[in-house]
């Protein structure tokens, strides 16, 4: 695999996934799992990161610390990217919050655009793009493609489940950008949905199905 591609090895991301992934689990349960695994995601996806050294007053004295220097851009691709953006406000509160509308015609597989609005991007910008099911990879792409045109230190993915036709075809044009993901699983099947998967993500988490 890829160096850039990181699947995020850990107990509590292993043991969620697994209820993520049995069709009988409901909504609150799906929703509290999906929330812990995300945190763990974007914990890693943070990695790298470079920071500045400040100076502050603790009870007893003036002492060094270092804090986050980049300026983190999380941009979740609508509908079900914002289920991710818990976890990343979570451990990011002071991140910037762009969002991306793009629906899926279900009989090409192709999505359509039909909303765009990101913080302006600077040359400090660390883009963390979130779609938790990386299918065929065009969403991603369709994002990377407008973010590419902008001046920003690096793009990254975070998302939950992986195929790997979409992890290629996003490393193709892009192999700089690190995937963070909790599993990559078999193939896309016939209508190009995951497998072994986990079903809708979107209608999983809000409970549309």
């Amino acid at each position: 695999m890829n160096s850039q591609v990181h699947v995020v090895n850990h107990p509590f991301v292993t043991d969620s996934l697994a209820h993520l992934r049995d069709k009988n689990t409901k909504l609150k349960k799906f929703r509290f799992h999906s929330d812990q695994i995300c945190n763990f995601l974007f914990a890693e996806a943070i990695r790298g990161l470079e920071f500045k050294a400040c100076k502050i007053e603790t009870p007893i004295k003036i002492t060094k610390v270092q804090k986050l220097k980049d300026e983190v851009v999380v941009v979740p691709v609508l509908r079900s990217g914002i289920a991710m953006l818990f976890g990343a406000m979570h451990l990011l509160p002071k991140s910037k919050i762009g969002f991306v509308g793009l629906e899926r015609n279900e009989k090409t597989a192709i999505a359509r655009e039909y909303y765009w609005k990101l913080p302006k991007l600077t040359q400090n910008s660390v883009v963390i793009v979130t779609d938790p099911m990386l299918a065929t990879g065009g969403s991603i792409l369709h994002v990377l493609d407008h973010i590419a045109e902008e001046t920003t230190k690096a793009m990254r993915v975070v998302c939950v489940v992986a195929a790997p036709e979409g992890i290629k075809v996003v490393q193709t044009k892009y192999p700089e950008v690190e995937i963070f993901t909790a599993a990559i699983d078999e193939r896309l099947n016939t209508i190009k949905y995951i497998v072994p998967g986990l079903g809708d993500y979107g209608d999983r988490y809000f409970g549309t199905e």
